[in-house]
């Protein structure tokens, strides 16, 4: 393949638009087609529909160039010789499974427009056992094409870094020249010294789901250890660094707290789960359902701590919370522990009011009854408690003598284990922390 082939890009959401521009700003011509002619149009005028830092900059550069498009017309990828497909794989409304609408929708609306020779290939999440199926699908559909998985490993607030320097490529292949091709697509980030994993098809699906499953499995241990800590009179932080430092666990994902969300993690463990059972190996992810439900459970400590700090009846309190995105440097609140906490409280009767520097509108979306304040200065005025519960560099960097004029009772719980006790206590507020008794 040379550089100046065309490739598709099938779903223009969050992966599928960072993977279109990422792909055009290494010289591909890309055309990205999505259902949804409203972010076609926004994508068109290099607007993203998400926050996504650096990304808005490199679709402007990539939408002058020319080489970018998007459509909602699928007989363009006619003219593309790799297809990417990047919908989405939510959960299921009526189970723990994964549903496949879209992905299986997506490749059988492109089937009829391939070229001979052309190669779809998979970024979506999917269970293991799809990408078999779809290849089959597609052998009486459009015999002359064939189908590969390349999942994606992207971290929100950092995607752009991690399509094009990425800490690894993982490939399914069945057979060569897939492979071939996609090592022609991925040459200029394979010369950059990135490892190059060729793996079978249900090996490459499983790396995704095993890869969040680790990740959510340390997440629910610190926080395990934290209520221990509780339990106990210990203090969590200081034990996560000293167990960080054995190189055989590491530091990262080390940060007790309010738990895990997004549109990843929550719905990828428990899609792994309906497959295992599925499968016949239900049994070797029991361990997964503890994972969600210490998951879970730390939001309900959290709840508890200001019905602790404040009263069992909540109604006549106001409380202010710092944070609605399920993590900082993005506006996403899919399955967010920190709005789930504030609905939760707001359903008790509690007086709510949420800021976060980029999620209110889509936080506004989720929870309209839920009341939003476009600045910390307006969200904590007349508090009688405060919840930092997405760790924001904004919420970090505040001065807590300066809140404390504005508040009616300097309370805060740190539900990320992110700011500066000392610095707080010092100022006179009431702190407390998941994990840290004193």
């Amino acid at each position: 393949m040379t550089m100046n082939e065309t490739l598709s890009v099938i779903g223009c959401g969050y992966l599928g638009a960072t993977h279109a521009a990422c792909m055009s700003s290494l010289g591909f011509t890309v055309i990205g087609i999505d259902t949804d002619p409203e972010k076609v149009a926004m994508l068109s005028r290099g607007e993203l529909p998400f926050y996504e830092p650096g990304l808005d900059t490199l679709l402007a550069q990539e939408m002058k160039t020319g080489r970018l498009t998007f459509t909602t017309d699928f007989s363009a990828v006619a003219e593309a010789d790799v297809h990417f497909v990047c919908v989405g794989t939510p959960q299921s409304k009526d189970g723990l499974a994964a549903d496949l609408t879209y992905v299986k929708s997506a490749v059988a609306a492109i089937a009829p427009y391939l070229k001979d020779g052309s190669l779809v290939v998979g970024k979506s999440t999917v269970p293991v056992g799809t990408a078999q199926s779809l290849r089959n699908q597609l052998a009486e559909s459009a015999p002359q094409s064939d189908l590969a998985w390349n999942p994606e490993f992207l971290r929100e607030g950092f995607a752009v870094e991690d399509t094009l320097t990425p800490n690894r490529l993982v490939v399914g292949v069945a057979n060569d020249r897939a492979e071939e091709i996609l090592k022609s697509v991925y040459e200029p980030i394979i010369a950059l010294g990135t490892p190059w994993i060729r793996a079978d098809l249900p090996t490459a699906e499983l790396v995704k789901v095993a890869a969040n499953s680790f990740l959510a499995t340390k997440i629910s241990f610190i926080n395990a250890m934290a209520e221990v800590c509780e339990a106990a009179g210990g203090d969590v932080t200081v034990l996560a660094k000293a167990i960080g430092y054995d190189p055989r666990i590491g530091n990262r994902f080390l940060q007790a707290g309010i738990g895990f969300g997004g549109g990843c993690l929550p719905k990828d463990i428990r899609a792994f789960m309906a497959r295992a059972e599925e499968l016949g190996a239900k049994q070797a992810l029991e361990f997964l359902r503890e994972i969600d439900a210490i998951n879970l459970r730390a939001r309900q400590r959290v709840i508890d701590v200001v019905r602790s700090d404040l009263s069992e009846n909540l109604s006549q309190y106001k409380i202010a919370v710092l944070g609605a995105t399920f993590k900082p440097d993005s506006d996403d609140v899919r399955d967010s522990p920190a709005l789930d906490i504030a609905a939760q409280l707001h359903a008790a009767g509690a007086h709510v009011v949420v800021h976060d520097p980029k999620g209110i509108e889509p936080a506004r979306k989720r929870f309209p009854s839920l009341n939003f304040a476009e600045s910390v200065t307006e969200c904590v005025k007349g508090a009688d408690l405060i919840l930092h519960l997405t760790e924001w560099k904004e919420y970090r960097a505040l001065d807590p003598s300066e809140l404390g004029h504005l508040v009616k009772n300097k309370i805060i719980i740190d539900g990320r284990n992110a700011l500066d006790r000392d610095l707080w206590r010092s100022a006179g507020w009431k702190f407390h922390a998941l994990g840290r008794t004193d």
